[in-house]
């Protein structure tokens, strides 16, 4: 029988609504029925991909006997940390607090108010290694609970109020020039410390993709010259494509690699990771022509739209890392499976390419594949591929989270509508702008101060889990990207619309930004912390988002408001940049847009001309940091500017642009300084940092 937690829209926790534990789900129903039961909560946090969880699950949530222990002594309360993300941090922030480390699946015990008294990760269903079992883990906090209650009520204090003394520092101030400059230039130090320059990457096992911090050393590569920082980008770019992190037959990217050679990868797929891989290896392709970026990002979106697209258009959240509860089952081979697929020939080349050997590289003799030379038959590469993906398609596939989540929306939009309009392919802005009015149409509510964002749907269902701070900062991140793609100034207005309401409603007094909305904080939380996250995770923290949402905006816009917002949500993770980099790549990323200026490039011109595209290629092409492009159309006479699609009456950038002498016309400006107008296209490019040598792109998505 069904558990309350079959009706949830949240996949990972439907996972659960068979076990024998009488869950719940987060909210007021299960706080009363711990009041009125006079019971701890046990608050389990964890998501649909986590490995760990499905263990934990499997070895005790299933288990009738541990349910029984649950379903007596506590009132169990299950989370999604992907739909809440608010809870997760606070949660997590306790766990740290008294172990020292987190993780998932996290396991909280709690009063009925929610207040932390015990935390930890994984139990084991015995003991094991001198940790204790999850049974007598369950025994002792419901001991604890009943006849030490004043010792649980002294943890739940300690707690508390060490939640409490992690609160906003002092105002921020205005961004100097010449600080920020000496900042970025000690964080590349403290990150080049940690450069592995033998396997690419930074530090040792396990290694994750550090998506925003390679993004941050091609910006100041492309704004410095700073041969550092482009080295340790593209070594840990090829390093991570040539590994088996990489899919080397499907496209996209598992979660990270558990050693530092990037061979074995932990084998989930997350969608914000593979947006963000997208963008940075478009990115690397712009600014060196790299044959193997191309191919990682015509991989990469085709994995996409391939096999993360939700039929409502948006894209699902992940991939499990298990197939039937084996890890990695669907993705690894042997030699003999290749060459049953293969034929002896073709399967030992593959063997030989991909590196698959009789002793294995994984588990019982299987092998992760990895490419770390290019073939010598690109025609038999091509082929071999397709064979082995169509075999693979044919096994047991990974179970899917297909919860559209809105912050990891939002990045897939702007990697796909980035790299779509860079590179000429209109299905990838297609794509984009499909997701893009889901979120609008189905996320998005009406709020007496604007638009207010839903975090989750799914099967085209609104979840009831409001937006946090990264849901409204990325998916305007992604609206002004589709703007930039597209030239339909609805998104720019819609961007704007959701910074609106972070302006209004995210803002703390000392002018940083929290995680939650003022009006829309969970009660519970909000008497132990309210969450302000400011070092970056698998994606950008709140605030770095906003700050980079804002500032293109403000580019865009004009608007000094804007500006000044984004320089001060700056503030506080540059604070840590210089001793951990790690932790703030997006803010570095963001930071390099502020010195470059950013760029604001206009480009008019009729949308028929061919002039116009190759005009508007070179102005894509560039790799000034931070860029915002604006395309618009013109009339013949050459006064209008952008009159004849009213573009430009919409976007202040686009405002007053008449062509020249009748040509597509570029303008550029920076630091309230415009360079004089522009219609050669390598010129732009020139001017731009773009690479001279780039093949002509067909601009019309």
């Amino acid at each position: 029988m069904a558990n309350r937690l079959a009706a949830s829209t949240s996949p990972y926790l439907q996972q659960h609504a068979d076990n024998p534990v009488d869950w719940y789900e987060w909210g007021d129903e299960a706080f009363a029925e711990a009041r009125r039961r006079d019971v701890p909560l046990l608050i389990s946090v964890g998501y649909a991909a986590c490995h760990w969880c499905h263990v934990m699950a499997h070895e005790s949530f299933e288990d009738a006997a541990t349910a029984e222990l649950m379903n007596r002594s506590f009132v169990a309360v299950k989370v999604d940390r992907e739909e809440r993300p608010d809870v997760d941090a606070v949660y997590m922030a306790a766990t740290q607090a008294m172990t020292g480390q987190g993780g998932w699946p996290m396991t909280v015990f709690a009063t009925p108010d929610g207040e932390p008294f015990y935390c930890g990760t994984y139990y084991p269903p015995r003991p094991v290694g001198g940790m204790p079992s999850f049974p007598q883990l369950l025994q002792a906090m419901a001991h604890a609970w009943s006849q030490q209650r004043d010792d649980v009520a002294h943890n739940a204090s300690a707690l508390r109020d060490a939640l409490a003394s992690v609160g906003p520092a002092g105002a921020p101030g205005p961004l100097d020039p010449a600080s920020l400059e000496a900042d970025t230039a000690r964080a590349l130090d403290a990150l080049a410390a940690q450069y592995d320059a033998r396997s690419g990457g930074f530090g040792g096992a396990p290694k994750f993709p550090p998506s925003m911090v390679l993004e941050w050393l091609l910006r100041r590569y492309a704004r410095t010259g700073d041969e550092r920082a482009l080295a340790m980008a593209e070594g840990t770019l090829d390093a991570m494509a040539r590994g088996g992190m990489a899919d080397q037959l499907g496209g996209g990217f598992a979660r990270y690699s558990v050693d530092a050679t990037w061979t074995v990868p932990h084998f989930e797929k997350m969608l914000d990771d593979n947006a963000e891989l997208l963008r940075v290896y478009a990115h690397r392709w712009r600014a060196t022509g790299s044959a193997l970026a191309l191919r990682v990002v015509e991989d990469g979106a085709a994995w996409l739209l391939r096999e993360m697209r939700t039929p409502q258009g948006g894209f699902a959240a992940s991939l499990d890392a298990d197939t039937r509860g084996v890890e990695g089952q669907t993705y690894v081979w042997t030699p003999e499976e290749l060459a049953d697929v293969l034929g002896p020939q073709d399967g030992a080349w593959a063997a030989d390419l991909f590196g698959v050997t009789a002793d294995g590289t994984f588990e019982h003799g299987t092998s992760v594949l990895t490419l770390h030379a290019d073939p010598d038959d690109h025609a038999r590469y091509d082929d071999v591929r397709a064979r082995l993906l169509a075999a693979r398609d044919a096994r047991p596939q990974p179970g899917r989270d297909d919860k559209v989540v809105a912050a990891w929306n939002g990045l897939a939009i702007a990697a796909l509508a980035d790299a779509g309009a860079l590179l000429g392919r209109p299905a990838w802005v297609s794509a984009a702008t499909d997701a893009a009015e889901l979120l609008w149409s189905l996320h998005v509510r009406p709020g007496a101060t604007g638009p207010r964002l839903t975090r989750t749907s799914r099967d085209g269902v609104a979840g009831r889990s409001p937006g946090v701070l990264a849901d409204y900062a990325d998916v305007a991140e992604g609206y002004l990207a589709l703007f930039s793609a597209t030239g339909d100034p609805a998104w720019f207005e819609r961007a704007g619309a959701l910074l609106g309401a972070v302006l209004a409603h995210f803002r703390d007094d000392a002018g940083g930004f929290w995680d939650t909305a003022d009006d829309e904080t969970d009660a519970v939380l909000a008497q132990l912390q309210r969450p302000q996250e400011i070092a970056d995770g698998p994606a950008p923290s709140g605030p770095s988002a906003a700050a980079g949402a804002l500032l293109t905006y403000a580019a865009l816009s004009g608007s000094s408001a804007h500006r000044e917002a984004a320089e001060q949500a700056l503030d506080r993770p540059l604070a840590v940049a210089g001793r951990y980099p790690r932790a703030a790549g997006w803010a570095l990323a963001v930071a390099e847009a502020v010195l470059d200026g950013p760029r604001e490039v206009a480009v008019v011109g009729r949308p028929d001309d061919p002039a116009t595209h190759a005009l508007v290629a070179a102005a894509r092409g560039g790799t000034a940091p931070g860029a915002v492009v604006a395309v618009g159309g013109g009339d013949d006479a050459g006064t209008g500017g952008t009159e004849a699609d009213g573009v430009g009456h919409r976007v202040p950038l686009l405002r007053d642009r008449p062509l020249r002498e009748g040509q597509p016309t570029a303008y550029v400006c920076r630091g309230f300084v415009c360079d004089l107008p522009e219609t050669d296209p390598q010129s732009l490019r020139r001017s731009l940092g773009g690479r001279q040598d780039a093949a002509p792109v067909d601009t019309r998505t």
